[in-house]
């Protein structure tokens, strides 16, 4: 016979693993992707809607676990008010199916592209009522997840460590692909707005962070404004319309962002280009803020709703004790004056900020301590960013400011040490012990939890 080149020597040569994304579809399939012996290279990322500003959830040489395809809705349970869902449900999704029983999540959310698993194994942040829980994460009674073993592994509210420790553990303990979350009967909150000058806002700002209401604002540095949204429940409140609410999310978080990219093509001046951009803001926050909303509730007022996040909004978030935000806002206001006229960039989108309760229910928590500001800076200029988010993230560590993993972009290490400090050894403790190989630990969250 002959012969064709091949040698049988009797031994079975395995294909080296090859990245990229699976995206598992049942329990089943998700286990097979995290067993040992499977040939997936490492490390291995979960990532749901992928609205991370940092690579918290990217995997370059290694694979990432796409969570979109575990999207059943399992159980609204009515009568004990909580809901059973599987990791890749859309915030979006539930909030609508929620409403349809009248029940709705216990706090307000934007960017409702995001899925339950990523909104919980992340900070979720919203202006929580009082002191309402303010990220989604703290309503989980209890959660399934495949360890880095390939094992399931329940986490009930009786272990409270190691529900703690799930709760904003950005994937590093194992791949969430249930929830079950405390939500409650819808109920209609006011909405009220106020427009006032930086200064003003810092006068009133300890007063609003520590008042019982929902704090949210809008803060134009450049032209020295802050726009308010300022929300409360009462026992009539009227009725909370839809239809304001979407008006309002699509004029701020898609009308402006690309009415600005275009502007920047067109209006290569930036003197003239900013001075319209900031009337082209103003003229809108006056309009939707201050006319059209008046009433809403958690199914009505959460924003973004759409299937993916804009691909061309930069962001970085950090959170400053609320405490010291009277100081703080102002000296915001100066870092972004002082860096445009020293650098030419400046931030075309309005910095968002939400006023976060104090929650110590997951050992992450930014707000472990106490009520912190949460302040989001926000921007379409891709050219100059990464060098104003350097300048940034000197600003906040200078100012007490709390870096969040998957949203604060160049926080250094040292920084991410001093402020998380026991908390953090203490959860890498716990990742060591469910995932000792490191699988689920990528380069960019190794550098921190290593």
């Amino acid at each position: 016979m002959k012969s064709h080149g091949f040698r049988d020597t009797g031994r079975t040569d395995r294909r080296p693993a090859l990245p990229g994304v699976h995206t598992p579809t049942s329990l089943a399939h998700l286990m097979r992707c995290l067993d040992s012996n499977a040939n997936i290279a490492a490390p291995l990322r979960p990532r749901g809607a992928g609205s991370s500003a940092t690579d918290c959830n990217v995997a370059t040489m290694g694979t990432v676990i796409s969570t979109i395809g575990l999207d059943r809705i399992i159980r609204i349970d009515t009568y004990n008010h909580a809901v059973t869902v599987e990791a890749g449900v859309r915030l979006g999704t539930l909030i609508a199916a929620l409403a349809d029983e009248d029940l709705e999540l216990i706090g307000n959310f934007d960017q409702t592209e995001r899925t339950i698993g990523g909104a919980i194994a992340s900070p979720c942040m919203g202006p929580g009522i009082g002191s309402q829980a303010s990220m989604l994460s703290t309503q989980v009674l209890s959660m399934k997840a495949v360890t880095a073993a390939g094992k399931i592994m329940k986490i009930t509210n009786t272990q409270k460590h190691l529900l703690s420790a799930f709760r904003l553990s950005y994937g590093m303990l194992g791949v969430i692909f249930e929830v079950t979350l405390r939500v409650r009967q819808m109920a209609t909150f006011s909405a009220s707005h106020r427009s006032l000058d930086i200064d003003t806002f810092a006068q009133v700002s300890d007063r609003l962070a520590t008042g019982n209401i929902g704090l949210k604002f809008y803060l134009m540095p450049h032209r020295n404004h802050v726009y308010l949204d300022l929300r409360h429940y009462e026992t009539a409140t009227g009725n909370a319309y839809s239809a304001p609410w979407k008006i309002k999310d699509w004029g701020e978080s898609t009308v402006l962002p690309n009415v600005f990219k275009s502007l920047s093509r067109v209006l290569p001046i930036p003197s003239v280009r900013y001075r319209l951009i900031d009337s082209i803001s103003a003229t809108t926050h006056d309009l939707v803020n201050s006319r059209l909303v008046r009433s809403g509730n958690n199914a009505t007022a959460g924003g973004r709703h759409r299937r993916r996040t804009p691909r061309n909004l930069l962001y970085s978030t950090w959170c400053f004790p609320a405490s010291d935000f009277s100081l703080v806002v102002k000296a915001y206001a100066q870092f972004c004056r002082d860096n445009f006229e020293r650098t030419a960039y400046r931030c075309d989108l309005p910095a968002l900020g939400v006023r976060v309760a104090k929650d110590n229910t997951a050992l992450l928590s930014p707000s472990f301590d106490e009520p912190v500001i949460a302040l989001q800076t926000v921007s379409t200029q891709q050219r100059g960013w990464d060098d104003f988010v350097l300048d940034l993230s000197e600003f906040a560590e200078n100012w007490g400011g709390t870096p969040v993993f998957n949203q604060t972009l160049a926080a250094r290490d040292d920084c991410v040490s001093q402020i998380y400090s026991e908390r953090l050894e203490f959860f890498k403790k716990i990742r060591r012990q469910l995932d000792p190989g490191g699988r689920f630990l990528n380069p960019y969250l190794a550098r921190y939890f290593k």
